[in-house]
């Protein structure tokens, strides 16, 4: 029986994801394609590649929501546009990306990697999209363990916070990693850090109710909550075995 460790459950449900939709002619020559950012993203990105290389499909058109994927598309020679250019129009054949937190009802919380803005702009063009993840992003409730970034413009962070905490949030602002002060995102802004505390066991709120509440607030930009397009979801598990839902 198979343990796998996180980083194998992410390589194995990218790998699997991207076999299944070309097998099922979702990932086709000729298509526009939304590329998403992290860690279970990078290896759909590098599979994807692969059916290029390989001669399976060819002219694949990319949009990439980050930096980071934008380079990653740049190395294996994935061509990559803007989603307003001429050549991809505004709209996507399909996206596909990782998540923080998915839950029961396949809603989810993405923004770890501070590029929420661009995955929303690029997945909520999308015909269809596709979730990949390991087993650890499963969950009950959601924004009461992994929280949910918002996206503030820096001179509104105080005003946003007070807002938010009024919603019930516990917010933080996001410290960088091997950098000192706050983290900017590839837009400018700041990402503020949101956790909602359980009640009686239970999330006190609603993400389908709350991503429009939050966005209505004056400053912010865009939140972590994807909850208006359902996504085929797959997922890694240790056991070897990858679900499909």
């Amino acid at each position: 029986m198979s343990n796998l460790s996180q980083n194998e459950q992410k390589v194995l449900v990218a790998t699997t994801a991207i076999d299944t939709l070309f097998e099922k002619g979702l990932i086709f020559s000729g298509m526009k394609i939304g590329l998403g950012t992290g860690s279970t993203a990078m290896p759909a990105v590098k599979r994807l590649a692969e059916l290029i290389q390989e001669g399976k499909i060819q002219n694949v058109k990319a949009v990439a929501t980050s930096f980071q994927t934008t380079l990653a598309c740049e190395e294996l020679k994935i061509p990559v546009f803007s989603l307003s250019s001429s050549e991809i129009g505004g709209k996507l054949d399909l996206a596909i990306d990782g998540a923080d937190e998915i839950s029961a009802d396949n809603h989810l919380i993405k923004g770890g990697g501070a590029a929420h803005l661009k995955e929303k702009l690029v997945e909520y063009n999308a015909e269809k999209l596709v979730i990949i993840a390991d087993e650890s992003k499963v969950v009950n409730d959601l924004g009461t363990v992994f929280p949910l970034p918002v996206e503030v413009i820096p001179e509104a962070r105080l005003a946003v916070i007070q807002a938010l905490e009024i919603l019930g949030a516990k917010c933080k602002i996001r410290e960088g990693v091997k950098k000192a002060g706050p983290v900017v995102t590839d837009n400018g802004n700041l990402i503020i850090d949101c956790l909602w505390e359980k009640v009686d066991g239970k999330s006190p709120i609603n993400p389908l109710l709350l991503e429009d509440e939050i966005n209505k607030i004056t400053g912010v930009v865009e939140n972590g909550f994807f909850t208006k397009k359902l996504p085929l979801v797959f997922i890694g598990k240790a056991d070897g075995t990858v679900e499909q839902r």
